[in-house]
């Protein structure tokens, strides 16, 4: 696990090694054990490697036998071994025994083809001295990020925004990108908050030449969800096909050189994985548990019952509203707005876990790939609003337009009046549009309709699809988890330079989760049928029993109590309401109903501290 970083520029830079030095120490608490470098002309390519695999000889950059490729590697390749012996017996040889070679010598034998071979997590970058070519590559679901910049200077690329800052270049604000934040809660693949900077999308590849010539291409595609089930398949060999992909797909995240743990949350996800390390290993496992003062959000007592089950060596620590001082640190990590307040803990358990180990396996992917959220078990609900006549929608559409904004309401007469069950999931499960509308300055607004929406996220959108529970999965598969929960895990994770595992975000694991039919997966009120059946024998009844909780922090309380003054001094400061993106007088009446206890505003206020907090770390950079 690495961060990595460098440039392909028309003409050598002024002093290109100190350029790639800065680069790369922006980026040292992703690789705290190591650096490497590599020039060549006009292209640098350097790394800060994390130790995992290959301790000794596993030193990056890493070249070829006639050092005409070169590569940097950020992640972890799961089957590198067998791939190794195939090349092996190709006649390729080898230097040293890590996974990075491996991807080096593959991409020999089969050019870009060869990303689709891969198991695993990776940001990539590969220098051809020979064609002139620098090609970037990043996995299946973009576990591992890659920002680049390709401008008439060159093209400049990092794992995280702050690496292309240190090559001082010219970077413009993009409003489209912000407006989508203020609808998500995050800035989606492929934007980021500057025009001039790009996500590499997720099972992508990218190749530069000197000359600013640019291919893509796109070797993996999450497959869509299947409605109804195969002629001949049941649910019985379903839970089969889930379990025994998931115990392999366990069992090869847990090869490492150094110490190993998992994260416990008490759910159903990160409980099964704890439960498969533990019956696939000789040693106790080392788990990891936050909680809270406030019950309702503590999940420790269930975390307990799985670590006593299966003996392994616990660690459990309380989050107390005091982490909020965490809230600068955060927004420097993420480079851009993130409204997702589960960073905290996230922060918090991988700071605590970096103590004790250097690798730690999570849950993360079970609700995406197998309908385990809220807003897929009411998914049939809002399909049924399709019943209402056109004229009673237009009519519908005009009283919530009219009606005064005294709560959800007006948003809920906006909801059930649209046209299509994919704009009413939309507007029930992310930012409603009347409270947008009430918040924002007009120009920060997205242009009304779904037409913008549709045309901007196609790559996550299945326009096309009548099914709302397909189109449902395949959103959070390919939007909210690439660009929320993977952002919060990598960002989090690896600014204590600890790598995380997600066992059930394993690409063949996604691919059989997507051939399993709605019906095993999600019944009446309750989502993961599937993946309850395959694997509940090995967890704690009573864990079976406890309705989902989700990984939230108690910022509603913390808002009315510790952190309102902290809050207030923030949203409400003149530079801050001088930006001219939001109504002053609404968010004072934000404020004012959170306080009251009137409504729970706190996601929004929360949204709103991170955007005013990442424009003023901005300022600094």
């Amino acid at each position: 696990m690495c961060g990595i970083a460098g440039f392909l520029v028309p003409s050598p830079p002024a002093d290109p090694a100190q350029l790639l030095t800065r680069m790369c120490d922006a980026i040292r608490h992703r690789g705290p054990d190591d650096a490497g470098y590599h020039l060549d002309g006009a292209c640098g390519i350097g790394m800060r490697r994390l130790s995992i695999i290959d301790l000794a000889s596993g030193h990056q950059p890493i070249a070829n036998e006639d050092e005409s490729v070169w590569i940097v590697f950020n992640g972890e390749i799961y089957q590198y071994q067998h791939l190794r012996e195939e090349l092996e017996a190709k006649g390729h040889r080898f230097r040293t025994r890590s996974d990075t070679e491996v991807i080096l010598h593959l991409y020999e034998e089969k050019g870009v083809e060869c990303f689709g071979e891969l198991r695993g997590m990776f940001a990539i970058a590969l220098w051809d001295a020979r064609r002139g070519k620098l090609i970037l590559a990043r996995d299946r679901f973009g576990k591992k990020p890659l920002y680049y910049a390709a401008l008439d200077q060159g093209l400049y690329f990092g794992s995280e925004l702050k690496c292309l800052h240190q090559a001082w270049l010219p970077f413009d604000l993009d409003q489209e990108a912000l407006q989508l934040y203020f609808l998500y809660g995050y800035i989606p693949d492929p934007w980021s908050p500057f025009r001039q900077v790009k996500k590499l999308p997720p099972g992508s590849w990218l190749s530069y030449e000197a000359g600013g010539k640019i291919q893509q291409g796109t070797y993996w595609r999450m497959p869509v969800p299947v409605a109804e089930p195969a002629v001949g398949d049941t649910r019985e060999a379903a839970a089969k096909r889930v379990r025994d992909t998931f115990d392999e797909a366990v069992r090869i995240r847990m090869i490492a050189d150094v110490p190993l743990g998992a994260f416990l949350s008490g759910g159903i996800d990160s409980s099964s994985v704890v439960a498969s390390m533990a019956l696939q290993s000789s040693e106790p496992v080392r788990t990891f548990s936050i909680g809270f003062e406030e019950a309702e959000f503590n999940e420790l007592p269930a975390a307990r019952l799985v670590a006593q089950k299966y003996k392994t060596k616990h660690h459990e620590i309380l989050v107390k509203p005091e982490a909020i001082g965490l809230v600068e640190r955060l927004t420097r990590h993420f480079d851009e707005p993130f409204g997702d307040s589960s960073a905290i803990p996230t922060f918090i358990v991988s700071e605590f876990a970096a103590q004790h180990v250097k690798v730690a396996l999570t849950g993360d992917g079970g609700d995406e790939l197998f309908g385990g959220y809220e807003v897929h078990c009411s998914a049939r609900e809002l399909e049924r609003w399709d019943r209402i006549p056109g004229i009673l929608r237009k009519g519908l559409r005009g009283a919530a337009a009219v009606m005064p904004y005294w709560g959800y309401g007006k948003n809920f007469l906006h909801m059930i009046s649209l046209d299509s069950g994919l704009a009413r999931y939309m507007e029930r499960n992310y930012a409603h549009y009347h409270l947008r509308k009430q918040l924002l300055q007009p120009e920060w607004m997205l242009p009304a309709g779904q037409a913008w929406l549709l045309q901007k996220m196609r790559h996550c959108l299945l326009e096309n699809e009548s099914n709302l529970l397909t189109q449902a999965l395949y959103f959070e598969a390919t939007a909210t988890l690439v660009g929320d929960m993977l952002v919060k895990v990598d960002r989090m994770s690896m600014a204590n330079s600890l790598e995380v595992r997600s066992p059930l975000l394993d690409h063949c694991l996604a691919e059989v989760a997507a051939g399993i039919p709605h019906a095993w997966k999600v019944e009446g009120r309750q989502g993961k049928k599937i993946l309850r059946q395959a694997l509940q024998d090995r967890l704690p009844p009573e864990l079976l029993t406890l309705p989902k909780k989700g990984f939230a922090v108690p910022l509603a309380q913390w808002f009315r109590g510790q952190l309102r003054g902290m809050l207030r001094d923030v949203l409400l400061a003149p530079r801050s309401l001088e930006r001219g993106i939001v109504n002053p007088v609404f968010l004072r009446t934000l404020l004012d109903e959170h306080d009251a206890g009137r409504r729970n505003n706190s996601h929004w206020l929360w949204a709103l501290l991170m955007m005013e907090l990442w424009f003023r770390e901005l300022e600094n950079v």
